[in-house]
Parts: C-alpha cells; structure tokens; sequence
C-alpha cells in the first residue's frame, strides 16, 4: 500500500508518499501549492490507497493566529478537495493534528522538531552519516530530506504504524486528535 502525508504551509508545502509495509520514501519534495494541487488534480497520487494532512490546531500557547496560518487552513481545503476529486475516493484525507504525530514519534507532545527527526533517524537509518542521509555516492534512507519533509514523513509514519497496529485505526476522512 502507499499513502500520501501532506504538512501543509501557507505558500509552499511538503509531500511524502511512502510504502506502507516498510515505511519507505519513494516521492518526496518541498513544493508551491499551486504546484502540489495541480499535481494532485493530474493524477500524479492516484496510486495512493490513503492521504493523510497535517491539521491545524490550537494548542492552548496563548499567541494570536495570523494570516499565515489562516492561509494554511485555506490549504489544507484546498488539499482535501483535490485529494477527494483526483482520487473519487472519498471521504479523503484523514487530518491529523501535530501533538498526536510527535506523541507517537517521540513518546511525548512535547517533542520538537530536532527530536522528531532523531527519533525518524534512529528508528529507519541508525549509524548512518548525516541523519540518516547518507552520500550521493552512496545514498541513505533520508537522501533528499530537507526542511518540513521530515514532518510529512513523520505524519506517513504515524499513519503506518496505525493501519499496522490498530485493527480499529481511524477511517479515512476522520480527524485525529490527541
């Protein structure tokens, strides 16, 4: 099986498309919305059996939101529809918000994003060079990971492990929350 994570950002976003039995990247890429959706429509993840999108959620911090954030939620609609109509599957995505990732990466809500990428290094590339990404003689596990991949594919994992260990996981369409 292959599935699709999605964290989405205002202006740019970043995608991940893993096989489900061993967890492996095989497309990855920080790319412009616009692109990403177009890519959608096209076709170009209708060999994913699942999507899973990175929710936004309030986290009791106090902080006001501002128009970035707002234009990510914008996003992440944007995202569901394309995923909903490219794929006549709904109802897809299944949204997840962030503290139910780094709980499940990480063993706590309160993991960064360094801690998340440790925990991703030590379970799928340990003793490798470079955070798992090895050369370009010889590439690693996480060869080509740059910035908020590392959250999509934490995302893809989280989704993984579910539909692996949880006969009861959530169905697609549903939010998961912690």
């Amino acid at each position: 099986m292959r599935l699709l994570a999605i964290d989405p950002g205002n202006e740019e976003s970043a995608y991940v498309v893993i096989d489900t039995t061993n967890c492996k990247p095989l497309a990855y890429d920080k790319a412009d919305n616009h692109e990403l959706r177009r890519a959608i429509f096209a076709g170009n993840f209708q060999d994913c059996d699942g999507a899973y999108i990175e929710m936004i959620g309030h986290y009791g911090t106090g902080m006001p939101a501002g128009k970035t954030v707002f234009d990510t939620c914008v996003w992440i609609g944007r995202f569901t529809e394309a995923i909903r109509v490219a794929t006549y599957a709904p109802p897809q995505p299944t949204t997840v918000l962030r503290p139910t990732i780094k709980a499940h990466i990480c063993g706590t809500t309160k993991a960064k994003d360094p801690n998340v990428i440790q925990a991703l290094v030590d379970r799928f590339a340990p003793g490798q060079p470079n955070h798992g990404k090895g050369t370009k003689a010889a590439p690693g596990w996480f060869h080509g990971f740059r910035a908020d991949v590392w959250q999509a594919y934490a995302l893809a994992v989280y989704a993984a492990d579910l539909m692996d260990t949880s006969p009861a996981a959530a169905p697609l369409g549903s939010v998961v929350a912690s």
